[in-house]
């Protein structure tokens, strides 16, 4: 193959990396990460791998726990448990200043006999409809942290595998209960029955006892679509099978099963869209004409669902975003529904209450210039089924777990009850928060938080670092960060300088609801990039820093944005961290799950798409558009990621390496999934080699030339 110029693609130039387990790719690999590891060691880096996996692994740390009957689970690691432990625990003593802690799963013990590093990939209790505490559970274990797991029935009460129980062989699989012997399982047996995604095309209804390849097929998809998926709602009164077709990554058909076979929920295809009791509740992400109404994208409606699917169109509007407003969650109570709500990027809560026409109240006690998460204790129990968790975390406030009723809120409303609090984990007191906006190249405000030395002297001397992602409608929020405090805002340069820390709010993301989203979304994507280049211009502007000192880290679309950076801004960055990225847009759609983002970026297969792909692909842009100078960068991923895979991160690092540029790096751990670790000590070491790899590129540049 070669380019529209004539070039070589670099694709070609070093086929043999595209062999992921192949024994010559490996070898370059561990090759090119002995290198990078020894490159950043010192004293400091040591001690921030050390910081951040104590604070991993305090015994302090808050303990957030799930209510299944009269069991609160947690799943819990620390150095002598580095895989973790499954285990539960009663209210009256999770409240204590010591609970006791049944253990009901040693995975370092189930690695050792069974000779598998399992890493812990959740848990789905077998519903009790009756009520009472539920006995058994599917458990999902990774081999490797990817994607793929084994999925295994536990008897919780033996704490032992169910003899004959449910074993599903490592795969990407969604299994669901549909009821105590019957799951409803889409899972990937072989070519037949995957998409081009990579996932399961299928759905089958397996009986306890019964062969997988026995099992019936109930429900299934094009091979072209991401994907098949069913369950079944077990609320009591309300109990019903759902399926689902995912065309896309934004598009989907739904179906329900009333008794008479499937039949099509008709909301529009790129709408999010849940079932609550009585209720169907419908979030459209575009405009959506209902019955001579326009309801606005990020609103949300409800109907009743059995009035719907006779053929009704009438629908309530119960939310619409005000300015600078977006829907960001939804959950449920047994009688009432929760609503996180962004304002310019800080959470608000309000409670909608169905039984008064869905009339909105502001969730009392809810901390400002925070991320706030909210959702149900246990809505089957009935002593507490009005009762909601609500977590809480600043920039440079800990974590903190509350909980609260909300049939007490309305005219004698309650402040929530405080559970637990994180504590701090370094020196919070050096810095303060602000929050800006940078103009864009084409004049959109994009917003940014900041934390700034408290006092710097705006004299431009200042490190900072960028974290950014613009992307698949996610949203960057304020939230405490053990390890950026103290694998970055704890460092201080040979002058005592204290560095910086900047969250940006770029467009491709969900912070301004589905319009901020689709700004940025397949040929406009060059719009999240100049709205990172703004941040970091107006950084500059600011007198906070320079381009030498001003660094950036991403990670799999956001490693798509670093790239981009690198290839069209490197004059206005010191440094760059490019983790488990997408860096060769022509080509993704083939590599581990890329077909299903095909969304949000565009189709490389479409010729009037690969036009505008290829130039928002990095690996391309070294051949197309090549720079005299790159600044220092770090590219990283693992070889068992199954999501972006490790071609794209090997081609882009290789290719930049035969081109002379001597200060790019390469780190690739064996394991460790899309997540990038399996431990928190793999952790530890996993984040501070981005942190110290930045600030030896903002302080001390010339360690990371090779010469």
């Amino acid at each position: 193959m070669t380019t529209p110029a004539g070039l070589i693609d670099p694709t070609l130039q070093f086929p043999w990396l595209a062999d992921i387990h192949g024994a010559r790719a490996l070898e370059w690999a561990g090759e090119q990460s002995a290198a990078t590891d020894a490159v950043l060691e010192s004293p400091e880096h040591a001690r921030v791998i050390a910081a951040i996996a104590g604070a991993l692994d305090a015994s302090d740390r808050l303990v957030a726990v799930t209510k299944h009957g009269d069991r609160y689970t947690n799943f819990w690691q620390d150095t002598v448990n580095p895989r973790g432990l499954w285990r539960s625990t009663s209210w009256e003593s999770y409240r204590s200043e010591e609970p006791e802690w049944d253990i009901l799963l040693d995975l370092d013990q189930l690695s050792r006999d069974e000779g598998v590093d399992w890493v812990w990939g959740g848990a789905s209790w077998c519903p009790t409809p009756e009520g009472g505490t539920p006995s058994r559970a599917l458990v999902n274990l990774s081999p490797d942290g990817g994607d793929a797991k084994r999925v295994r029935e536990f008897d919780v009460d033996a704490r032992a595998w169910v003899r004959g129980g449910f074993d599903l062989p490592t795969a990407k699989s969604d299994a669901n209960w549909a009821g105590p012997d019957q799951l409803l399982v889409a899972t990937v047996t072989g070519e037949a029955d995957a998409t081009r995604s990579s996932y399961a095309r299928t759905v089958r209804r397996l009986e306890r006892g019964q062969e997988l390849s026995q099992a019936a097929v109930v429900f299934e998809v094009d091979a072209a679509h991401v994907g098949a998926w069913a369950g079944r709602d077990h609320t009591p009164g309300f109990e019903r099978e759902v399926a689902e077709d995912l065309i896309d990554f934004y598009h989907r058909k739904r179906f329900l099963d009333r008794g008479n076979g499937w039949e099509e929920v008709h909301v529009p295809s790129d709408a999010r869209a849940v079932y609550f009791r009585e209720w169907l509740v419908v979030w459209p992400m575009s405009d959506w004409e209902l019955e001579g109404q326009t309801h606005p994208a990020g609103s949300l409606l409800v109907a009743r669902l059995d009035e719907w699917m006779d053929g009704s169109r009438s629908a309530t509007r119960v939310f619409t975003p005000a300015a600078g407003e977006s829907l960001s969650s939804l959950s449920f109570t047994r009688r009432r529904a929760v609503i996180g709500v962004l304002k310019d990027v800080v959470s608000t809560v309000r409670v909608l209450d169905p039984e008064a026409d869905w009339a909105s109240s502001p969730l009392p006690g809810v901390p400002e210039f925070s991320t706030v998460s909210v959702w149900p204790v246990d809505d089957e129990d009935d002593a507490c089924s009005e009762d909601v968790w609500m977590s809480s975390s600043g920039f440079l406030e800990p974590a903190r777990l509350w909980r609260t009723t909300l049939s007490a809120h309305g005219a004698d409303a309650v402040e929530p009850q405080l559970i637990a609090s994180a504590p701090e984990r370094f020196d919070s007191s050096t810095h303060e928060v602000s929050q800006h906006f940078a103009p864009s190249e084409d004049g959109t405000r994009v917003p940014y938080f900041l934390l700034s030395p408290v006092g710097d002297p705006r004299d431009g001397k200042t490190p900072v670092l960028i974290h950014a992602y613009g992307g698949f409608r996610t949203s960057l929020t304020p939230g405490y960060s053990s390890a950026v405090g103290l694998g970055w805002l704890s460092r201080r340069t040979e002058a005592g300088r204290a560095p910086a820390y900047a969250v940006a709010n770029l467009r491709g993301g969900g912070e301004y609801g589905p319009a901020w989203h689709a700004a940025a979304l397949r040929e406009n994507r060059p719009r999240a990039f100049e709205d990172l280049a703004a941040v970091a211009r107006d950084l500059h502007a600011s007198g906070l820093s320079a381009p030498a000192l001003t660094t950036v880290i991403g990670r799999s679309n956001g490693g798509l944005l670093t790239g981009n950076a690198l290839t069209r801004f490197p004059e206005l960055f010191g440094g760059i961290s490019c983790g488990v990225p997408l860096l060769d847009m022509l080509h993704y759609t083939q590599l581990s799950a890329g077909h299903s983002w095909i969304a949000e970026y565009g189709d490389p297969e479409v010729p009037e798409d690969a036009a505008f792909l290829r130039e928002l692909s990095p690996l391309h842009r070294l051949v197309d558009h090549p720079r005299a100078d790159y600044p220092p960068t770090l590219i990283w991923t693992t070889t068992s990621d199954d999501w972006v895979g490790p071609v794209q991160a090997r081609m882009m690092a290789a290719k930049m390496m035969a081109d002379g540029v001597d200060d790019v790096w390469y780190h690739e751990d064996t394991s460790g999934g899309h997540a990038g670790s399996v431990d928190h000590a793999d952790t530890a070491r996993m984040l501070a080699r981005s942190y110290s790899f930045l600030w030896d590129a903002s302080t001390r540049p010339g360690r990371l030339h090779r010469g």
